[in-house]
């Protein structure tokens, strides 16, 4: 792949918001341009703290035990990140980017409405997701404080003119906070989608955005190192490695890198490591995030690209800006808008002709022990037999090329997904290639554009289960149930139309030993390779 060069003022015209950095079509240029507000955040906090800071306080003041912040992609990774690497000292922050029953019940038994403090965050306004979810947290709020009470329990975080400001005045919530529509949803972590769920959680804002601010001056300067920007736009595979309590970050980044690249055909594969690779192959890129406290724990390979420290946990604030800074101008690289997700919209879409009953996805063809199993897309059905779970897996995997790698999208509840990781870094040891463990429907709104967007580089498998639990969503013609097991399956069909090799197993259960014997099977495949 041909790519274009980075110009040595490139820095200081991103700042300047100059969209003719990606395309000399005046038309491109001037999209691109729309949403290049998130180049001064920093510079221009002194607009949005004060109220956010103030909000904060009051609300703090009333010793709420819980936050429950209802959002998905660019309007909850960066309070995620924030409150597992920085911290606060009270109340609790429950980021709520799922629509998995057995999640959200947790969620509803964990946080009393009375103590409670929800924030509704989207954009738009209309996303499904914080929508049906509102729905949920809404209901019981109301039945247990009633209505006029339960209303002061509720904040929305939007862009101006969205349905939701319309929603948040009828329903009474307590406050509207407008967002800056000219900042993208993966580059908004110092927007109040950010700013005002660590300001509640007492996460000191004000120094998070001075340390912020340096950072955006350096990076803009017209001297400034691109060589970041040029190692992710070289590399088709970027694989971060992160001791344990970073490794979070890797949640934000890989959005903003998928989402930011993954389209026309082109994009890098962002891969969240659980073991540092023994060698770095020729395409892939390498960087490591430790902290004072604690390394990667294995020495790390020569040919690594990037290595952060993180001294203070503050410093967090300076990584948004600098990988932002550095994925934007990768996209100037690759020929490609990075603000822009041209097709993220198709699974949404596919997700409500599921629920309407309008789509039929791909039929399973074979059972193995309770598991359906889906071949669709350009990956064939075998025509012999496959008896075991490990050996229809074998069929997916022997569909690799080189440089391909793999993607598991898993619709799991959260320590499922983390008892997956042990079997995925030993495929991706064993395979030498990116194996990616995603959580659906999270990264429908992240890596779910390079997925359809980018290169036809990926083998999908997509990991759903029966289960019987459910929450009624008030308003709704479906459940909660019906809407996550809608979103594997629109993804599903998107990808198969797209021409994507795919394959779904559909477990009986989302139990530990359903899930430990997908996960021996993936294992049992991959050394059979």
């Amino acid at each position: 792949m041909t790519l274009r060069n980075i110009p040595d003022d490139a820095p200081a015209r991103l700042a300047a918001c100059d969209g003719s950095l990606f395309s000399s079509d005046p038309s491109v240029a001037d999209e691109a341009a729309r949403f290049m507000g998130w180049t001064r955040l920093a510079r221009d906090a002194a607009d949005s703290l004060p109220r956010l800071l103030t909000l904060a306080e009051e609300i703090r003041a009333e010793g709420l035990t819980d936050v429950v912040l209802l959002g998905m992609g660019g309007s909850s990774l960066a309070a995620l990140v924030m409150g597992k690497i920085i911290g606060g000292d009270a109340p609790r922050l429950h980021v709520l980017d799922t629509t998995c029953p057995a999640t959200v019940r947790a969620v509803l038994e964990a946080a009393d409405p009375r103590t409670t403090l929800h924030l509704l965050s989207s954009k738009s306004g209309d996303t499904v997701e914080p929508n049906a979810l509102y729905a949920i947290f809404r209901e019981r709020a109301d039945r247990q404080l009633g209505h006029d009470a339960a209303g002061l329990r509720f904040v929305a975080l939007t862009d101006p003119g969205s349905s939701l400001v319309g929603l948040a005045l009828s329903q009474g919530f307590r406050a509207t906070v407008l967002t800056p529509p000219a900042v993208g949803g993966r580059f908004s972590a110092l927007t109040a989608f950010g700013l005002l769920p660590a300001a509640l959680m007492g996460i000191d804002i004000e120094r998070l955005i001075t340390v912020a601010r340096d950072v955006e001056t350096s990076v803009a300067a017209a001297e400034a190192d691109t060589t970041l920007a040029r190692t992710i736009a070289t590399a088709s595979r970027l694989t971060l490695v992160a001791t344990p309590g970073l490794r979070v970050f890797g949640v934000w980044l890989e959005q903003l890198i998928a989402e930011s690249l993954g389209k026309q055909g082109k994009g890098v594969v962002p891969e969240i490591a659980y073991a540092m690779p023994q060698h770095v192959r020729p395409d892939q890129a390498l960087v490591v995030l430790e902290s004072a406290e604690t390394s990667p724990g294995a020495a790390v390979p020569a040919e690594c690209s990037a290595r952060f420290r993180l001294t203070d946990p503050y410093e967090l604030g300076g990584w948004f800006v600098v990988w932002e800074y550095a994925t934007a101008l990768a996209g100037v690289a690759l020929g490609v808008d990075p603000f822009n997700q041209p097709d993220v919209a198709r699974a949404k879409e596919a997700t409500a002709a599921v629920l309407a009953e309008e789509m039929q996805p791909p039929r399973a063809q074979r059972s193995i022990d309770g598991a359906a199993i889906t071949f669709a897309g350009a990956l064939q059905e075998p025509v012999a037999p496959t008896a075991t779970l490990a050996a229809a897996l074998r069929v997916a995997l022997s569909a690799l090329r080189p440089d391909d790698y793999v993607a598991l999208l898993a619709y799991l509840p959260s320590e499922r997904i983390e008892s997956l990781e042990p079997a995925v870094a030993t495929c991706a040891g064993v395979l030498d290639r990116a194996v990616c463990l995603e959580t659906g429907p999270r990264y429908l709104h992240s890596t779910g554009q390079l997925h359809k967007g980018g290169p036809n580089s990926g083998v999908f498998i997509v990991l759903t289960t029966r289960d019987a639990a459910d929450i009624a969503v008030p308003g709704r013609p479906w459940t909660l149930a019906q809407l996550y097991r809608a979103q594997a399956e629109g993804d599903l069909t998107t990808l198969a139309a797209t021409g994507r090799r795919v394959m779904r197993i559909d477990l009986p259960d989302a139990s530990a030993g359903s899930v430990d014997a997908f996960a021996e099977a993936l294992i049992a495949a991959t050394q059979a390779q």
